[in-house]
C-alpha cells in the first residue's frame, strides 16, 4: 500500500500564526495558489481513494488538487487536534513542547491529549490496513494528524517529545506501507 499525506492548503489563520484548531476557515488567496501548484505536482499520480478530514480548509484544499479523479471519503478521524481554550489565539500562547511530549500527555485548557490524538490515527490507519491493502490512498489532513500519522507510518516509539520539525501549508509525503 502506498499513502499520501497532505496538509491542506493556507488559510487567514495560518498565515496570522494563530492556533486554528477546529475552525472552519476557508483558503486564503496564497492557499488558491498553493493548491493549483500541488494539483500540478499531483497530476500524474493515480489513486485509489482519497480521505479527507470534512473541515472546509481539507475539503478545499483535495477537491481542487485532485476530486476530479478520486471519489473523496470525508473522515473524522482526520479532523485537526482539539485546541480548547486555545482556538484563535496566537500560536506564541501554545506550549507545543509540551503538548507534544507523549510522556506528559497534557490536555490543559482542553487541548486533546497527545495520546488521543495518537489513538484516532492509529484506528484510522487500522482501517486502511484492513480494508485498502494494496491500494494508493491520498489523505488530506491538518498539520497536527499528519505529524501523529507520519509517526506511526514511519514505526516511531512513542515516547518522549514528538515534535520533530514544521510542516508546511500543502506539504505532502509518500509513504510505502
Amino acid at each position: 500500500m502506498k499513502i499520501t499525506l497532505v496538509r491542506h492548503a493556507q488559510t487567514e489563520g495560518n498565515f496570522l500564526r494563530n492556533i486554528q484548531g477546529r475552525s472552519n476557515e476557508l483558503l486564503n488567496d496564497t492557499g488558491r495558489r498553493q493548491v493549483l501548484m500541488l494539483k500540478m505536482k499531483l497530476e500524474d499520480k493515480k489513486y485509489d481513494a482519497c480521505f479527507v478530514s470534512p473541515l472546509t480548509r481539507c475539503m478545499e484544499t483535495a477537491l481542487v488538487s485532485v476530486g476530479d479523479r478520486v471519489k473523496m471519503i470525508p473522515d473524522d478521524r482526520l479532523i485537526e487536534r482539539e485546541m480548547g481554550e486555545l482556538e484563535g489565539r496566537p500560536f506564541q500562547e501554545y506550549n507545543a513542547y509540551k503538548f507534544w511530549d507523549y510522556d506528559l500527555n497534557k490536555s490543559d485548557f482542553g487541548i486533546e491529549s497527545i495520546h488521543d490524538l495518537f489513538d484516532r490515527c492509529s484506528s484510522f490507519l487500522n482501517y486502511l490496513y484492513e480494508n485498502y491493502s494494496g491500494d494508493n490512498i491520498i489523505v488530506f489532513t491538518h498539520s497536527a494528524v499528519y505529524r501523529a500519522l507520519r509517526h506511526l507510518l514511519l514505526n516511531h516509539e512513542l515516547r518522549g517529545k514528538m515534535l520533530d520539525g514544521r510542516i508546511e501549508n500543502c506539504q505532502f509525503e509518500e509513504f510505502e506501507v
